[in-house]
């Protein structure tokens, strides 16, 4: 993802993301940390992704996201499942 971008966050996503033990922070750190690319859906005419990447202090997490008003808008996030986690480890270096 490039610098810069800015994030939207409100009481409903970051309560999401805590519910998860994943703090905003965390978000946007998998996300400007070089993720992989899982999945593209398109839900209620939305288009959302899903990624996997690493925090700035090493935890691997997958994260849903989508465009809203130009600021990318956390869906969820939580510790990566096995085969997120194995498309990680996997990716070319």
């Amino acid at each position: 993802m490039a610098k810069g971008v800015e994030f939207d966050w409100d009481d409903e996503n970051e309560k999401h993301l805590a519910a998860h033990k994943v703090a905003p922070a965390e978000f946007e750190q998998v996300l400007n940390n070089d993720p992989i690319d899982l999945a593209f859906d398109l839900i209620d005419d939305e288009e959302r992704y899903r990624s996997v990447g690493l925090t700035n202090s090493g935890r691997l997490l997958s994260v849903a996201w989508t465009i809203r008003n130009g600021k990318v808008r956390a869906i969820t996030a939580f510790r990566a499942s096995v085969s997120d986690r194995k498309a990680f480890l996997e990716k070319p270096k």
